[in-house]
């Protein structure tokens, strides 16, 4: 159907009714300033939350590039959508009545307006029956579970409208179709019965389980997740996808816990629907469970609106499953927690136990202190990336390293970066304060060239390698046959913010490094000694320990060269993102993002003018910079004396 003339009424009614905070924080995380709430714009690459929205007035504003409006504007620039498209969407989600202009698209409107209500009845009906069943003689078994397996009060199960599904074909539909004279297709949308392959009629989806009502944030029934009591697998069986279920974007239980979440500031997302139901029972009710799958984006976000500091604790079990989801959620909201805007954190329940079993023999206390305790995300993950290593075995080492290395170059903040790295250095080193040190040097040499070299050789051309080829091998063979000027080279390594970015060089610059504190004049013996175990890396490193006739001359004007060199891998460096930047700008539709678009340019204009700078800086000498070339006499006489 075309997308109907929306008569002014109803636009009206939904400007009235909608809660842009919530629109908003569907897409944006929020945080409270005073009156208003802030985040990061949607609109374009904000770095600092320069993005307003206000309550009161019902009305957005970036600060940065301007923009602004009410939440059908929101929405329509967002997801690139249509007046009319965004107002009914908010009409059906505010439950506002839907009036258009033509009276033929009014009797359809209605028509899709009144299957979501019939949809609704349908299935809250079904969980009355289904809770009508478990009191039956039918539901015996189940009812003993809860109350016996899983220990719940009466008052628990009512709270939940738990019940069971009668072990018949037809139960249900004999119920809902033959008794109440619902229509066979609205019973089948709303996911309660199957057709028969081959036709022939359908039957219950669910049949001999105890059923679990899965609720919306109006507490209204959209779906089931159903346990089996025999070996009948699957294990656990949810509703499908339906016009009013999408298990992506709905969290168990958090009907009943964004009250609580909100109050205690802190969401705790668990695996399955009776951790939630235990926890719940146990007086901790910030709980949420996912339904059946790995912990979604859209998930989260939605528990971020009711958490001020944006605090979410995952509970998974602590066996390997539990790590993985764990290990998919963390990877759902990286770029999240890496900026800072959800606080995100890991519990395992000690002897592999999930919420359930631990509150059969322990407190609620007992819990509450575990989730106290419970790491950041990310010291989770490095315990995991050495919990099961032997670091005195070179091989486990080295991959350790190389993962931590890899974690640790995707934080954006530098004093948290220097933090994790002294913590990891610490426990590679197992404790060794002498080893701890140089460890350290190394992972902070490693992870800075991780930050830009592991992500950006798609933009690499072959006359940027040839051009760092170069300078990084006067730089090392400087560095390896002059050590005056060694604490020079480190400098301006530092000041640039770069590394080696050729792999033999990055390999030889983290032996240097290790060597650091223990390094004599005779550095070339001592890494030609330590090359030994790796015979490949050192073929390729060998000429480096030799001066070539270029490299003589390069001696007697360290400065210069030690300048020019660290300029020209900087420059290769802006190069790459000038590239990239170039390339998504030229994907990018000026009429639709333009806001995206001039940031690219601005981007990219910006690279350029800093690869003029240093160009001239190549090309630059000064007259000090003469003065401390010596004359010819004197450059022989250095020559011969390094020759020898």
């Amino acid at each position: 159907m075309d997308v109907p003339r929306l008569h002014p009424d109803t636009v009206e009614q939904v400007k009235q009714r909608v809660d842009i905070v919530d629109v908003v924080s569907e897409h944006v995380v929020l945080r409270k300033r005073g009156k208003d709430f802030t985040g990061l714009c949607p609109f374009h690459d904000d770095k600092s939350p320069s993005f307003s929205v206000s309550p009161g007035k019902q009305f957005y504003y970036c600060f940065s590039c301007g923009a602004g409006g009410n939440a059908i504007k929101f929405l329509m620039e967002f997801g690139k959508r249509s007046f009319s498209d965004v107002v009914l969407d908010l009409a059906r989600r505010y439950q506002v009545s839907v009036q258009t202009l033509e009276p033929a698209q009014r009797q359809e409107l209605q028509r899709q307006l009144s299957l979501r209500d019939q949809l609704y009845e349908i299935l809250a009906l079904t969980a009355r029956f289904y809770e009508h069943a478990l009191h039956q003689a039918q539901g015996e078994a189940a009812l003993t579970y809860l109350r016996e397996a899983r220990r719940l009060s009466e008052e628990t199960i009512q709270q939940f409208q738990l019940g069971y599904a009668p072990a018949g074909w037809q139960t249900l539909y004999g119920y809902l179709v033959e008794q109440k004279h619902y229509p066979v297709e609205l019973v089948e949308q709303a996911g309660l019965i199957v057709p028969r392959q081959g036709g022939g009629g359908y039957y219950d989806r669910f049949r001999d389980r105890l059923m679990i009502p899965i609720h919306d944030l109006q507490g209204r029934v959209i779906g089931f997740g159903g346990r089996t009591l025999s070996d009948e697998q699957p294990k656990y069986l949810n509703s499908p996808e339906t016009e009013l279920f999408d298990k992506g974007k709905t969290l168990f239980g958090l009907d009943k816990a964004r009250g609580t979440i909100a109050k205690q500031d802190c969401a705790v997302v668990v695996e399955g629907y009776f951790d939630v139901i235990a926890l719940h029972a146990a007086g901790i009710n910030n709980v949420v469970a996912s339904l059946g799958t790995a912990l979604s984006l859209v998930q989260v976000r939605l528990l971020l609106r009711y958490t001020e500091s944006k605090q979410v604790v995952l509970n998974f079990d602590a066996d390997a499953a539990g790590a993985k989801a764990a290990e998919r959620a963390i990877g759902e909201v990286a770029d999240l927690a890496y900026k800072g805007e959800v606080q995100l954190r890991v519990l395992n329940i000690p002897q592999g136990k999930d919420p359930d079993e631990f509150l059969q023999s322990h407190s609620a206390d007992d819990y509450r202190a575990l989730l106290a305790e419970s790491p950041l995300w990310l010291d989770w993950q490095i315990q995991q990336l050495l919990a099961d290593a032997d670091l005195s075995k070179a091989d486990q080492f080295q991959q350790s390293t190389q993962a931590i290395v890899k974690l640790l170059g995707n934080l954006p903040n530098a004093t948290l970066r220097t933090h994790y790295i002294h913590r990891c250095a610490e426990l590679l080193s197992r404790g060794e304060a002498r080893l701890t040190l140089r460890l350290e040097e190394d992972l902070r040499t490693q992870v800075r060239g991780q930050r830009w070299h592991g992500r950006s050789q798609k933009w690499q051309t072959p006359g940027d390698r040839t051009l760092l080829e170069e300078s990084e091998a006067q730089l090392l063979r400087l560095y390896l046959n002059l050590p005056d000027y060694r604490a020079l080279i480190i400098d301006a390594l530092e000041e640039r913010d770069i590394d080696f970015s050729i792999s033999h060089h990055r390999f030889l610059w983290q032996q240097i490094l290790e060597l650091q504190s223990d390094i004599t004049d005779d550095l070339i013996r001592q890494l030609r000694d330590r090359l030994t175990e790796f015979p490949d890396r050192l073929a390729q490193v060998n000429p480096l320990f030799h001066l070539d006739e270029k490299t003589q001359r390069d001696i007697v004007r360290a400065p210069l060269v030690v300048r020019a060199a660290t300029a020209c891998m900087e420059r290769v460096i802006c190069e790459k993102r000038c590239r990239h930047f170039l390339s998504l700008w030229e994907k990018t539709d000026c009429a639709v993002a333009s806001e995206l678009s001039q940031y690219y340019q601005q981007q990219i204009y910006a690279e350029k003018q800093r690869i003029e700078e240093l160009d001239q800086q190549e090309r630059q000498t000064t007259f000090a910079d003469l003065a401390q070339v010596p004359w010819v006499g004197e450059f022989y006489q250095s020559l011969e004396s390094a020759t020898n």
